[in-house]
């Protein structure tokens, strides 16, 4: 999947069907930033509101997906697959977020554990001070990305 083509492509119908991002996004549930985010590729439609986008703009997830008209698609995919494609790649990522959630958690209470260790002279203690904000930091970007991840997980069931 090309995530530009893909942004090219929802821009070109949702100007011929005369809307701006903000009016597709209120149709559709979602926020005009991210109606933006898909027309620039920086991601593409959540499964949960892709066949609504698609109903909206008048086309099919074939042809969605493949950012161009059906006629010039080479691509030959139902809707089901397509949509169980995009599911399994959002759960990938949501994992991946979960497993680095628990890296950078476990990485930072070794780091606390190895902060305790340096204690004596005046370097020792910078030393120590600086591990240990290392170690708080890194905790805590673990415990925001288990609990996005985990509110995530939960929006999709």
């Amino acid at each position: 999947m090309d995530q530009m083509a893909i942004g090219r492509f929802i821009t070109r119908k949702r100007k011929e069907k005369n809307l701006t991002q903000e009016q597709l996004a209120e149709k559709i549930g979602v926020s005009n930033k991210t109606v933006s985010k898909w027309e620039t590729g920086k991601c593409i439609p959540d499964y949960s509101v892709i066949e609504l986008l698609c109903k909206e703009l008048d086309t099919t997830l074939a042809e969605l997906m493949s950012g161009e008209e059906d006629e010039k698609s080479i691509h030959t995919y139902d809707n089901e697959q397509i949509l169980k494609m995009i599911q399994e790649m959002q759960h990938l990522k949501n994992t991946k977020l979960l497993i680095i959630g628990f890296i950078l958690i476990l990485t930072g209470c070794t780091m606390l554990a190895l902060s305790q260790m340096f204690r004596g002279t005046d370097f020792q203690d910078f030393l120590s001070g600086f591990l240990l904000g290392i170690s708080l930091a890194q905790m805590l970007a673990g415990v925001f990305l288990l609990a996005h991840s985990l509110a995530h997980r939960n929006s999709q069931k």
